[in-house]
């Protein structure tokens, strides 16, 4: 039986078409479309420009934890950490700089600082065996402690000859009026999604997340990729806490509270699977964009801000039921 070019055709195009419908990441997409149309027909100041520029910069916090959280879930664990690991980059940047010590000195100690607490953590996990639950969830209580510890639970404002310049790293707009932080989220995400989709580090993630024994026997490094991809979690909370210092123009140990639970539910609203084996920096991205959007417009609709996790709770089984359904119709 001979397949004409005709048939080849259609056939692939039912297939992308069939991979669109049933990927999470694109309804999500759509979610966030429709939402965004919807409050602008419904209030007066979500589509203004100010409005606008304050979501894309909301966003772009959480959104570069999540791609860091991205490679972590994909090997099938997670890392409660982020929260506590910014706050402490935070202050490490903050105190030093206020020390006197030069902005690049500050981003190093700070960027030093989450790779240590990443390697700390996948060490135990990858070859002691510590459940990364456990593992992640003591390191987020050490973290807040050690960043209370090294300011004395006290605000840090002032960072030295080199204030102007942080500010200028987080709260500036260098290219066409984007708030930097949209750019560096831009570029992490596409290396994040290139490392993914074109890199062997990039298959063997996705490898041990899939099935760990059988990546191990085909000679897949599994301890020191487990090892990495937590280190790059924490690398990327550390960035994160640094934009979001400069951003902000003071530390407190209360930054980053309760941002664990929002990276998470970003990575799987956004499509990536807890079991592991499933994850994109795009659906982090659009992940973190409906998170933002739910809790801007619970303010623009006069809704009470309490219920924001109520949303965003749901968002999350959602999610999840859209998984279960589309593996349930796979396998039939």
């Amino acid at each position: 039986m001979t397949v004409t070019l005709d048939q080849t055709i259609a056939h692939k195009q039912h297939t992308f078409w069939s991979r669109l419908f049933s990927s999470q990441t694109f309804w999500v997409v759509i979610a966030v479309v429709l939402a965004c149309l919807f409050l602008s027909f419904t209030t007066d100041s979500f589509a203004t420009s100010k409005n606008l520029y304050n979501i894309t910069r909301n966003v772009t916090f959480v959104a570069i934890v999540a791609l860091g959280m991205t490679f972590v879930i994909i090997t099938g664990g997670i890392d409660l950490s982020v929260g506590s690991v910014l706050c402490l980059c935070s202050m490490v940047l903050a105190v030093t700089m206020h020390a006197g010590y030069g902005i690049g000195m500050g981003i190093a100690a700070a960027l030093i600082t989450a790779l240590v607490i990443g390697a700390f953590n996948g060490i135990l996990i990858a070859y002691l065996g510590f459940p990364p639950f456990v593992v992640t969830l003591g390191m987020l209580s050490i973290a807040r402690s050690l960043a209370m510890v090294a300011s004395n639970n006290t605000v840090v404002f002032q960072f030295g000859p080199d204030h102007d310049k942080l500010l200028a790293l987080g709260g500036g707009a260098w290219l066409f009026g984007i708030a930097n932080p949209v750019l560096y989220m831009i570029v992490l995400a596409l290396i994040t999604g290139f490392v993914l989709r074109w890199t062997r580090f990039g298959r063997h993630v996705f490898a041990i997340g899939g099935n760990e024994h059988a990546a191990t026997l085909t000679g897949v490094p599994v301890k020191p990729i487990k090892v990495a991809v937590y280190m790059i979690c924490a690398l990327s909370a550390g960035i994160a806490g640094i934009v979001e210092t400069g951003w902000l123009g003071a530390v407190t140990t209360n930054i980053g509270n309760g941002m664990e639970l929002q990276v998470i539910a970003a990575t799987v609203i956004g499509g990536a699977n807890l079991a592991g084996g499933v994850g994109t920096a795009l659906g982090a991205l659009v992940g973190a964009a409906l998170i933002e959007v739910i809790r801007n417009s619970l303010g623009l609709l006069g809704i009470n801000a309490f219920w924001q996790g109520t949303f965003i709770g749901g968002a999350i089984i959602l999610a999840v039921l859209f998984d279960r359904l589309r593996n349930f119709r796979q396998s039939d």
